[in-house]
């Protein structure tokens, strides 16, 4: 199946507080319905009016995490992309409070394969954080050394090395 085939059709709300971001981001998404937003409270007037299958939450600049919370109460799948909240930290903090994967800006022209590696995931039942690592291990490695999961290896073991189906 091809990538698009499961983006196609998809309500997306993108949330970032810079323009361009939404732009680039609507423009990588074109077999799906998108709708914008610059604000928290735009978000949030979108999500209580209208249906989505995706969020794409920015962290800073737009209160993502709560937005995040706000998706999950609506059940809308919420993806994390940020660039100024790159961190171990909040990589853990995103898959703890239910998001559906969590991704580097820097990552953003690759932003097909992360949605339709989550939709892939949810259709079949599937975490959809278990290819993250072999997507962004690499990013991980560079970025903040190749050390990085054994601060907390119990936890990344948990969620990266096995399919568990009552994961986010």
């Amino acid at each position: 199946m091809a990538e698009q085939d499961l983006l196609k059709g998809k309500r997306v709300l993108i949330v970032d507080d810079e323009p361009d971001v939404l732009e680039t981001l609507e423009a990588l998404l074109p077999v799906c319905d998108v709708v914008k937003a610059t604000t928290f409270e735009k978000a949030e007037k979108a999500m209580n009016s209208q249906d989505f299958d995706i969020a794409i939450l920015d962290i800073m600049g737009v209160d993502g995490y709560k937005l995040l919370d706000h998706a999950k109460k609506k059940g809308i799948m919420a993806v994390m992309l940020t660039a100024h909240a790159l961190s171990v930290e909040d990589t853990k903090k995103s898959y703890l409070q239910g998001a559906a994967l969590y991704i580097p800006k820097d990552e953003m022209s690759n932003i097909t394969t992360y949605l339709n590696d989550v939709l892939e995931a949810k259709k079949k039942g599937k975490s959809t954080w278990r290819r993250w690592l072999d997507r962004l291990g690499w990013y991980y490695d560079n970025r903040f050394g190749p050390d990085w999961k054994y601060a907390d290896k119990e936890f990344w073991d948990s969620i990266l090395n096995k399919d568990r189906g009552d994961a986010p």
